[in-house]
Order: C-alpha cells, then structure tokens, then sequence
C-alpha cells in the first residue's frame, strides 16, 4: 500500500478543528513535500521525523513522499502534526498496519530521538473529536491527563514512536498504553468529571480575606455590588489606600463557576500552553493583571495566526488593569469592542478569528500624577497635592469619554479617618451572602430575561427586569437631563440599580438604590 490517512487536529482560535494528514509514496527522486498551507514550524517535521524514523529503527522509504494536510485552505502550523506524518509514513510504506489507528486520533511531536513530547490545546482538539463521532486517541503521555477530562474518549498515551511500533506489532498490549486516571472505581474510557460523579476534582487555590483589608467599607459594598452584577469598575484614590488589596480579593466574591465556564476556561489555557495542572479543571476564576506596557495586541490577542491575549485569558474572570492612565491610550482603546460585545474578532486575509472575552473589568488609578489631588483626611507629614490643573486634566484624559462609559461604578477610596474607623469590617464569607442573594434573584429571572447575569442586561430584557417604580423612573429621568449622561450610562445605572436591589431582596426597584448607582457614575473633581 503506498497511500495512508490519519486524523490529527489543529487549534482555530480556542476551537479544535479536525486535520486530515494523506501521505502517498510514489516512484521518482527521494524526497519530500508537505502541501496544504504549512507554515515553516509544519516544514520543519520532515526532520524531525526522519530522525525520529531513523533513530527507531525504521527505514525511512527512498521514494518520493507527498504529505497532504487538509482542509488546504486552513494555515496550518505547530508540531502537533509529527506524530500523525511518521504514522501514516509507516502505514504507507507497509511498516506498520493502518487498521490499529482505525477512528483514531493522532497528535504529538515527536523529538529526535522518537520520544513524543506534549502539544498545548489538546483539551479543544479531544472536544473536537468526540464531536465528530471518533472515541479513541492516541497522544503524547504528557497530555493524557488533560485529554482524559474529555468523556467518552479511549485515551492511549504513548512515550515514544518505538513503544507505539511494539504495541502495533502485538510486542505490548494496546492497554498498556490506556491512560487510567487514577480515580477510584473509574473506567480508562470516563472523563475525569464522568468518574467524579457531582464532585469532580477542581484545581483551586487559597483565597485571600476581604477581613484583612481594614476601613473601607463603602467600597467593600461597591465591590459586592461589581461582583453581585459582575460589573466593571474604577477605583481612584491616593496611594496606600487600599485600591489594589481590595481588587485583589474580588475573584473571592464571586459566583462559583459552572462547570460549562470551567471547561470553557480550561479549554482558553489549554490553547495558551498555561494550564496550572494538566489533570483537573480550573475553577477559580481567572484574575489576570498586565503589566501597563503590555501591547494592543497583547492584550485583545494577535499574530498571523492570532493567538489568545489576556482579555480571552480573563474570560469569566476579572482583568485587573492597575495604575490605569500609565496604559497608552491605544492599548486601552481596544477594549471597548470586547467589552461590549464579550468577544474579539480578529480578521486576518484567510479567517476570521473569535476568541470569548466576557470578562469584568477592575482598574484602579490615582487621581492625579502625583496621587494626592483632593486627598481627605490629611495629617502632618503627609504629601499635598502639587500638581496643575492642566497637568491633572492631561492625565485624566488618557481615559477617554467612551471608555469611562463603559464603566458601571467610578469608586473613591480614601485614606480611613483614624485607627478607630479602619477595623476589619466585613469579610469575604459576609461579602458572598450578600453576592449570591443577589445571584439567586437573577438566576430567577434568567428564563424572561435569557441572560444570567445583570451586567449583561440589554434592549427588551432589561426593561423586563428593571421594573422600576414611577419614583425611580422620575429621579433616573432627572438625572438622564440633569447631569447629561449618555444612553449607554443611562442603562448602566439602570443595571446596577437592579444588582442593587436583588442585593437588598427587593423586586422592584426603589428611589434609594437608583440614588446609589448614580452616585457611582462621578468622582470627585472629575467633569
């Protein structure tokens, strides 16, 4: 037989797509051509596995070899096509029999040597194959943990190309390669969720307390409320406050993640070669804190192939921004899409790329270059404000109009009066009673409004779930003519007064909590 196909896999976006690898053996010089769009890291495997062939004891066929990945309009790139290639190179060339690798998938790359080395997003690539009917894969076994959270899939991890040989030649049994997850009672061919039942094992880590924050308990509540709603938020205050400690322990509050946001989640670091473990799932929420020199591309993800950047990396997390007027106001442009569509789209001359991004938004500044502007509370020794207006004017304006827009609360944090009124205040197991009141009223409403959450809230569903009393509707009116708001502040102060109100246990929504989220619109000495 000169003519074999595999079925390896490729990653689009955070998607797996299903890659078919042909390889035909055909009389002429000795040589080798891959077709099908690869780019330079795919060219580079006729190296490799010519190595890997050689250093196994293979022959390696004198004949001329034409690899062909397809679908041919898909750029294809990486290494995870190694194993399939040497594979059906074998297969071709009589070497090896196809019918062992019959519905299977094939991915891994393969060292010089023949050892197999792991691949990142196995995780999306395993999805998509169980998608697509197959129930068998064979993979580096440095990826059998991750690829065994998929259920439903036969899991065989190979250390190298020569126990695959010995295990085709019936030298091992192909159970011997059959990943088995350690799970007490579980079958080699269950998930690690089938096998857990209710309670599967979570990769989590230790929270930090909202107890050791001390003071600030107005922006305790405001960040209860951001939690509750999952809105964006804005702190601004002096330096030593407490901005970032309280920003910090935000993922603390939050709602646990389903276990759908968790495969989601673990899917994204899959793709990003950053899983923390490769045998469980994550369940903490994602808090990712760039650095403000990161770039536009860093941030909302990139390349000729564009790969996930950090606001994908938050998805159903928080994406802290510390220090935000030191971010170029380029970089921080190219959030509004993700923010309002909880997506990036990436267009790129062969595709289009969509990466999840419903992420919330925490950043913090200072109010002024030097910190101090409007400092409360001021005591002997302590710095004043030694700055210009128009020097205070150009460092607000780095945040543009539209990008404070899409910010639900602008919160204040200052300096605590004195020692007295800096106790502990709330913890975070108060904080996530008042969160998960709130979570539940919403969960309610879910089947009227279709969406979960209220930050998310739009058009026909959010006049469903505001149910405001004329009172209400009358201040919101007076404040929509009075302080010159936006249609899009409008609905957001709308959304957080509804948060507000599942809060405090309330249906609908009363004069004192549309009072609250306007009042979380404006920071002092801002126009």
């Amino acid at each position: 037989m000169s003519y074999s196909k595999f079925t390896s896999a490729s990653v689009q976006g955070v998607d797996g797509c299903a890659i078919a690898v042909e390889v035909d053996l055909a009389s002429g010089l000795p040589q080798i051509h891959i077709v099908g769009l690869p780019d330079p890291s795919v060219r580079e495997s006729v190296e490799r596995v010519r190595a890997a062939l050689r250093n196994c004891g293979f022959q390696f066929p004198m004949q001329r070899i034409t690899v062909n990945l397809a679908p041919a309009d898909i750029r294809k790139e990486g290494t995870a096509y190694d194993l399939a290639i040497a594979a059906a190179i074998l297969t071709a060339s009589g070497q090896l029999e196809e019918r062992h690798f019959k519905d299977m998938l094939v991915i891994g790359e393969l060292a010089l040597s023949g050892e197999l080395r792991k691949v990142p997003g196995v995780l999306p690539m395993v999805e998509e194959a169980r998608r697509l009917g197959m129930t068998e894969v064979l993979l580096p076994a440095g990826n059998a943990a991750e690829a065994s959270l998929i259920g439903g899939m036969k899991v065989y991890a190979a250390q190298s190309l020569t126990q695959l040989a010995a295990c085709c030649r019936g030298e091992i049994g192909w159970r011997d390669m059959l990943w088995h997850s350690g799970l007490e009672g579980a079958k080699s061919s269950d998930s690690v969720l089938d096998a857990a039942g209710p309670n599967p094992p979570l990769f989590n880590e230790v929270q930090l307390d909202y107890v050791e924050v001390l003071g600030q308990h107005g922006a305790k509540r405001a960040l209860a409320i951001a939690a509750a709603g999952r809105h964006n938020l804005l702190m601004s205050g002096p330096p030593g406050t407490g901005k970032t400690m309280l920003i910090r322990r935000l993922p603390g509050i939050l709602p646990p993640m389903t276990v759908q946001e968790s495969l989601e989640v673990t899917k994204i670091f899959s793709v990003a070669g950053k899983l923390p473990r490769l045998d469980t799932l994550i369940t903490q929420r994602p808090f990712r804190a760039p650095h403000h020199t990161i770039s536009a591309g860093g941030l909302v993800g990139g390349g000729s192939i564009p790969r996930p950047g950090e606001v994908t990396l938050a998805h159903r997390g928080v994406l802290f921004l510390d220090e935000l007027p030191e971010f170029p106001r380029s970089v921080l442009e190219v959030l509004r899409q993700p923010l309002e569509d909880r997506e990036v789209t990436l267009a790129r001359a062969r595709a289009v790329f969509r990466f999840p991004a419903s992420f919330q938004l925490a950043a913090s500044m200072n109010p002024c270059p030097c910190g101090y502007f409007g400092a409360a509370h001021t005591t002997q020794g302590q710095p004043e404000c030694s700055c210009s207006q128009s020097a205070i004017d150009r460092y607000r304006s780095r945040i543009s109009g539209p990008m404070l827009d899409r910010i639900d609360l602008l919160i204040e944090v200052q300096r605590p009066v004195s020692l007295d009124s800096a106790k502990a205040g709330m913890s975070t197991a108060d904080m996530q009673q008042l969160v998960q009141r709130a979570v539940g009223a919403q969960q309610e409403r879910r089947p009227v409004t279709g969406v979960l959450w209220n930050s998310e809230l739009s058009g026909g569903s959010l006049r469903r779930a505001a149910r405001l009393k004329p009172e209400s509707a009358l201040l919101l009116q007076q404040a929509f003519d009075g302080l010159g708001i936006s249609l899009r502040a409008h609905d957001r102060i709308l959304k957080l007064s509804r948060t507000i109100a599942d809060m405090e246990g309330c249906s609908a929504i009363e004069t004192s909590h549309v009072a609250e989220a306007i009042q979380y619109r404006r920071l002092p000495g801002w126009n």
